[in-house]
């Protein structure tokens, strides 16, 4: 399997996650003509996208799914509480919409799907771990903790996307208004660097790469992200590849933004 990502953060959110004979998208938070040119741009073959995967309603994950899933004619996956908001935020859609279920497994084409529920202020948000084979990559891009539930998920994997918004300090010292700091904060907000940090202290033994995701653009740099998990992985930092999900990473290659199992 080969994850490549199109966005990461605040101006939108979009995972292209390709296996042996199809691939999903996971969120689509940019327009659909700007999410084709990035799958383009990446190398990506867009005919084989077989469904797109909603984790929540939040405009920076759902902004291109209508446009999308009825350009591409595929199926939106989406669990019951991110489909109530996303009807009520864009309204009656011709695209085909399939609820699903934290904790139950669903098929699309090779791939075996399992919703786990994460802790972020939407409806019914969630992460997703994707099987092809004896392979299995986790999601978990927003979420304000990791609870043993979402630990217990990433830990079958081989390879996580996790995020690591950002750096309580810079948060703390920054420009963000206090009810939005308390927002980010709480275990309905954004994960810090450390928090993603001791998520992948406690994955060591079990994944092989991880890539860091929604970095805040204001209240995080790439360099502290990884430096954080890092010291997190202490004696394993050798033995896991790990990475930063760029916002925008321009013209790509496949696997320049991402990793390849």
């Amino acid at each position: 399997m080969e994850l490549t990502v199109l966005a990461s953060g605040s101006k939108g959110n979009c995972t292209y996650l390709r296996g042996g004979r199809g691939a999903l998208l996971i969120d689509a938070g940019l327009s659909a003509r700007e999410t084709l040119r990035r799958l383009a741009n990446a190398g990506a073959d867009a005919s084989l996208i077989e469904a797109i995967l909603v984790t929540h309603e939040h405009i920076d994950h759902i902004r291109g799914v209508d446009v999308l899933a009825r350009r591409l004619r595929v199926p939106v996956y989406a669990t019951g509480g991110t489909l109530e908001a996303f009807s009520e935020k864009c309204g009656p859609t011709s695209a085909e919409i399939r609820r699903c279920r934290c904790g139950e497994a669903f098929a699309v084409g090779d791939f075996s799907v399992e919703p786990f529920a994460a802790s972020h202020d939407a409806r019914e948000p969630c992460g997703f771990s994707v099987a092809e084979g004896d392979l299995r990559i986790g999601c978990c891009t927003d979420t304000g903790t990791v609870t043993p539930s979402i630990f217990d998920h990433l830990a079958s994997c081989d390879a996580v996307l996790l995020e690591s918004n950002h750096c309580p300090k810079m948060l703390e010292d920054g420009p963000y208004p206090a009810y939005l700091k308390s927002r980010i904060r709480s275990k309905r907000g954004h994960l810090s660097n450390p928090d993603a940090a001791r998520c992948l202290q406690g994955l060591a033994d079990h994944i092989h790469m991880a890539m860091l995701a929604h970095l805040s653009e204001i209240n995080n740099t790439q360099e502290r992200a990884l430096l954080s998990a890092f010291e997190g992985l202490g004696l394993y930092s050798d033995q896991i590849a790990v990475t930063v999900a760029p916002q925008d990473p321009g013209p790509v290659h496949p696997g320049t933004c991402g990793f390849r199992l």
